[in-house]
């Protein structure tokens, strides 16, 4: 059975806001806006479902483009977005391993993902397998921080994090990258795009494969971590595969199709009941079109399909066994009409549809579900003012109907000052393992709700820019385990937090670097049962207080040195605040020479004074790596 790792535990008091800033490592590169929101690289989409530009983002947002993932040398979804503003990490013992993201304090679960457009998750466990994503398939990234059930639905509690496959550029560009590095590592990526005057297609497979590290250091006997004695070294091996194509059929009318396909093997520490190896898939396509019939009029239409495998088995003696699989679908369609009925007055509605379905060994009493909405928004300037409201209806063949809102105010002060603040409700729709797993779920589960407010400040200069966001969350409905260990609904959150970024360059130096502070605290008083609850007040589990990062670039003729210095508070592992874990902060150096144009030989060493630290108790982190790698990707 999978399952959402995260639940309850303990807090600091709130008067450590001031300290924790000041204490907290920082970092994210905010992309440079122009005034001009009409190129890719310079707009939000998430947000809104519109074309906005950075700046104007009324929710708290970052961007991490190509050029970035390249710089920064990540190999993996988490050494990207680690320490980024209001992002909590877990990994279960290294590379390929159970990774899961907490948003701004909330659950695990508690964050949207979407791949192109299409969302994606297990709909069995309601997690987003972050590690089973390759970066060398990834244009950008998205991260929308705050409530957007108002316009996507359930899971969007915490925020949306979307994720652009790489699309064509200008011409016939093609690209290669091999590398090697430690615990035996071995990867590579290819592919090319190529963009013509109306049409533009890209194709990329990317290969990575390490033999790991000892993902467990628990013991059977002693029951304790992942209740196995298995000191071996656990492996990981990504194949993947991306496509993206589109035409322009005249002046109105624009076609999109796009696949991912990564198929995984990897093996942990575990038991006969729940495996120690695993065969995964994760896949996802859809297309869109778009019609503008007019200067004031856009209708998009689209629709895809995700698709998560997860097949256990374990593996004793040489011999392979199977355990279980849960393997589940979601297909899902959108309309979406776009209207401007006036100068900088826009108006957007639309409807989705999505189908759940899911295939298992274990016999699940439903497998499938139906949820439609409807959603409008409306966004409007007027002189230095900014508004943005917008309202949606679920209605989901589980639960019935549901209703979410937010709405947003902005101002700018003068000096590229400016100030905002949003309101917004969320949920999350249970999972079928809440609902329905044969062990233990509850089919009268409702959705969770949220009520969450925002308040921020910032400055887009020419030379610098940086944000100030404060914010509260309250959860209501948490589902959780009574003392017989059954499913219900009592507990309760409330998360205040702070978030700074900035980002600058001088002198040929490129800085940015962004910290974070989160106090989520369980509030439910009471238990289940009616009596007083012993966690109440606790921090909630595998989140650290007070975390950021802090990136330094700089080039030197055909060499760019660049270091990221990131760093987490003490954690607690349980809803008691019994188990502690250390906080830590760890030193990546990374090096590029540029051999000529078009080839460049790139360094790197992770965690360089081998910090030993732990995520989740009893799951061993990687300790110092290394890495080397040849790219050849010809000048434009």
């Amino acid at each position: 059975m999978q399952k959402n790792i995260s639940s309850y535990s303990r807090a600091i008091p709130l008067h450590a806001l001031a300290l924790g800033i000041a204490l907290a490592l920082p970092s994210v590169a905010m992309a440079e806006v122009a005034a001009d929101a009409t190129d890719f690289d310079e707009i939000v989409v998430t947000g809104t479902r519109t074309e906005v530009a950075l700046e104007d983002s009324l929710v708290p947002a970052q961007v991490i483009d190509r050029e970035e993932i390249e710089r920064s040398q990540a190999r993996s979804l988490q050494d990207l977005l680690k320490g980024r503003a209001g992002v909590n990490f877990t990994n279960q013992g290294g590379a390929g391993k159970l990774t899961t993201l907490f948003l701004r304090g909330a659950e695990s679960d508690h964050v949207l993902v979407l791949v192109d457009g299409i969302r994606v998750g297990s709909a069995t466990s309601g997690l987003s397998m972050f590690q089973d994503l390759p970066v060398d398939q990834i244009e950008r990234i998205e991260i929308i921080r705050g409530p957007r059930s108002s316009l996507y639905g359930s899971e969007a509690i915490g925020g949306v994090i979307q994720i652009f496959t790489r699309r064509g550029g200008t011409g016939f560009e093609p690209h290669l990258r091999i590398g090697a590095g430690s615990h035996n590592l071995r990867e590579a990526s290819a592919g090319f795009s190529n963009r013509g005057e109306r049409g533009w297609i890209s194709a990329e497979g990317a290969y990575q494969e390490t033999d790991g590290i000892n993902a467990c250091r628990g013991s059977e006997a002693l029951f304790q971590g992942c209740f196995a004695d298995e000191p071996d070294l656990d492996g990981y091996r990504n194949l993947s595969l991306s496509l993206r194509g589109g035409v322009e059929i005249g002046d109105t009318l624009a076609v999109e199709g796009h696949f991912l396909n990564a198929d995984n093997d990897n093996e942990f520490d575990g038991s006969r009941f729940g495996g120690n190896e695993t065969s995964n898939t994760q896949r996802v396509l859809g297309g869109k079109l778009a019609w503008s019939p007019g200067t004031r009029v856009k209708v998009t239409a689209q629709a895809g399909r995700a698709i998560d495998k997860y097949h256990a088995y374990f593996r004793e003696a040489g011999t392979r066994r199977f355990v279980d699989n849960f393997d589940t679908r979601r297909d899902t369609a959108s309309v979406q009409a776009d209207i401007a009925i006036a100068d900088g007055q826009l108006l957007s509605a639309g409807g989705d549809w999505q189908r759940d379905e899911v295939t298992s060994h274990t016999g699940f009493t439903v497998t499938s579900r139906d949820n439609t909405a409807a959603f409008v928004e409306y966004q409007g300037k007027f002189g230095a003012h900014q508004l943005q409201a917008s309202v949606r209806n679920d209605d989901n063949e589980q639960f019935g109907n549901h209703s979410t809102g937010s709405i947003g105010w902005g101002m700018s002060l003068g000096n590229d000052f400016k100030l905002n603040a949003t309101y917004g409700t969320g949920f999350k729709a249970p999972t079928f393992n809440d609902l329905y797993y044969p062990f233990g779920g509850n089919p009268d589960l409702e959705p969770e709700e949220s009520k969450s407010l925002n308040v921020g400040i910032g400055q887009y200069a020419s030379a610098w820019n940086w944000t100030f966001n404060v914010y509260e969350t309250r959860i209501d409905a948490l589902t959780g385990y009574d003392s017989f260990f059954n499913l219900v609904q009592v507990d309760e959150a409330r998360i205040r937090g702070a978030e700074l970024t900035f980002a600058t360059s001088i002198a040929g130096w490129d800085l940015s670097t962004q910290l974070s502070y989160v106090d989520p605290r369980a509030d439910a008083r009471l238990t289940a049962e009616g009596a007083d609850n012993p966690n109440y007040g606790n921090l909630l589990p595998r989140r650290s207080p007070r975390s950021g990062r802090i990136d330094i670039d700089r080039s030197f003729g055909a060499f760019r040195f660049g270091t990221t210095v990131s760093g987490a508070s003490a954690r607690y592992d349980d809803a008691a605040n019994n188990m502690r874990l250390g906080g830590y902060g760890t030193v990546d150096l990374r090096v590029e020479y540029a051999v000529n144009a078009d080839w460049s030989l790139q360094a790197r060493a992770t965690n360089v004074f081998d910090r030993d630290y732990e995520t989740i108790a009893w799951y061993n982190q990687p300790g110092r790596e290394y890495g080397l790698s040849l790219r050849y990707q010809p000048a434009r």
